[in-house]
């Protein structure tokens, strides 16, 4: 059945954000009018085409419209919160450009929560209503297989588990292989599809001769069927594609990484600003001076401790902590391990406390390092862990971090054997692979959960 088409979302999502947008501002003024008993001027119909236009503005430079059948609900709701996020600072860079003053501070702040709340609402009704008409048959596409391999496999237990996305998967088509599976031979494609109104061919590519993809994309251009390859097995073992344009000509990108988006970069840059800016204020203001002195009492040498560690694209930077262990010659090059003679008995309870890393807001403060990310390692370390894990530079894409999650998942402390360091940097890959400003959240929970629990791995 195709009795709801795709052309039709775009509309339904647009016509839903002006819905939302118009009855925010009704909110926003009844919400305001009612507790300072004082009446603001009303938005009028210019200062709505105004909103309206930078909103949808908004999801131009996005794409917030750009439509995919299949999408998890947590990437649609974190698209939505983008878009309103940007929505706000464009908003006020042009009111302060501007001076605009009919709108009052705190109207805006009610018209960007009450806009906030319902356009994630629209988009979460408008998601699950979708995916119940599919689930019915509504808007499905017939499916095919050419080439039966590994990844055919797996795609075809997709189709068949994900009814909401609506997928018909007729079979495959093969001529090396014999099984139920199978409906046909190669030759017998091309009337398949026609007889059958097939509207999507998978296709194998390295299971068919050069001529053979060729009369495929032919045929299906005179006939409007959408061709759809699929990667070769462990060719691109744990990498996420992206297609990208270098002029007009395209090209396969083998590292998507989310912090790569300006709005995520910038969404998580004032996140480590506001956040540090907290430490260091409330915590640090009137911790640092007391351990200060706790260390100088315990042993002779500086309070703080600056050490080169790689950064972003590997560049090297002073990464601050509290001084924990004696003064020694090999601090910038052997690893500490546990009952290390060179650990002071302050520097002991600084590290089992994680205390002794409490200077590396500063470093995120000025830029070198994240509230959350992989963790930084002395240059002889990377050297070393470079020839052990494979890939290890990856994790050097983005800014190292304060905590991670190789930290929170067991991975701290003495990490020599070689299976630690590898696992410690598949984590930190996976990291950066798939970061969402909630995954930063999480970490940052459970690092204060081990603090206060303990972590047998700190030493």
């Amino acid at each position: 059945m195709t009795g709801f088409y795709n052309k039709y979302i775009k509309l339904i999502h647009s016509a839903g954000d002006f819905i939302a947008l118009t009855v925010s501002l009704f909110v926003a003024m009844a919400i305001t009018a009612k507790s300072t008993n004082i009446s603001y001027p009303h938005p009028t119909i210019s200062s709505l085409f105004l909103l309206v236009s930078i909103w949808f503005l908004c999801t131009l430079l996005l794409k917030f419209y750009k439509y995919y059948r299949v999408a998890r609900t947590k990437t649609i709701l974190l698209d939505a919160l983008k878009a309103v996020l940007l929505y706000v600072v464009l908003l006020e860079a042009i009111l302060n450009l501007t001076q605009i003053t009919k709108f009052n501070r705190d109207f805006l702040i009610y018209h960007y929560l009450a806009f906030g709340v319902l356009v994630l609402t629209w988009r979460i009704i408008v998601t699950y209503t979708i995916r119940y008409l599919r689930s019915k048959g509504y808007n499905s596409k017939k499916v095919i297989i050419i080439g039966y391999s590994k990844i055919g496999v797996e795609l075809k237990t997709f189709f068949n588990s994900h009814p909401e996305y609506a997928y018909k998967f007729e079979g495959f088509f093969d001529d090396k292989v014999n099984n139920t599976d199978i409906i046909g031979r190669l030759k017998d494609i091309q009337n398949f599809v026609l007889e059958n109104e097939i509207n999507e061919i998978y296709c194998s590519p390295f299971t068919l001769e050069k001529e053979q993809i060729i009369s495929l994309i032919d045929f299906s251009d005179n006939n409007l069927v959408r061709v759809k390859f699929l990667p070769e097995p462990f060719s691109f073992t744990y990498q996420k594609l992206k297609l990208d344009y270098g002029d007009m000509l395209p090209f396969l990108v083998t590292r998507s990484i989310p912090l790569d988006d300006v709005i995520n970069k910038m969404i998580k840059r004032t996140f480590d600003i506001l956040f540090s800016l907290f430490v260091i204020v409330f915590l640090l203001s009137w911790l640092l001076p007391i351990l200060a002195i706790i260390i100088k009492l315990d042993s002779k040498g500086p309070v703080f401790f600056a050490q080169q560690r790689s950064g972003i694209n590997c560049k090297a930077f002073a990464c601050w902590k509290l001084r924990s262990m004696y003064v020694n010659e090999q601090a910038n090059s052997q690893f500490a391990k546990r009952n290390d003679k060179r650990i002071t008995p302050v520097g002991a309870f600084l590290r089992k406390t994680s205390l002794d890393e409490l200077p590396q807001f500063f470093n995120v403060l000025m830029g070198h390092m994240s509230i959350v990310g992989p963790r930084p390692h002395m240059l002889e370390a990377d050297k070393e862990y470079a020839l052990i894990a494979e890939k290890y530079k990856v994790r050097h894409y983005i800014k190292p971090g304060v905590t991670g999650l190789s930290q929170v998942r067991g991975y701290r402390g003495d990490t020599t054997q070689n299976f630690q360091v590898r696992g410690r940097i598949k984590l930190d890959i996976f990291y950066l692979e798939n970061w969402s400003f909630v995954l930063d959240l999480k970490i940052i929970y459970y690092t204060i959960y081990n603090i206060f629990r303990g972590d047998k791995h700190a030493f």
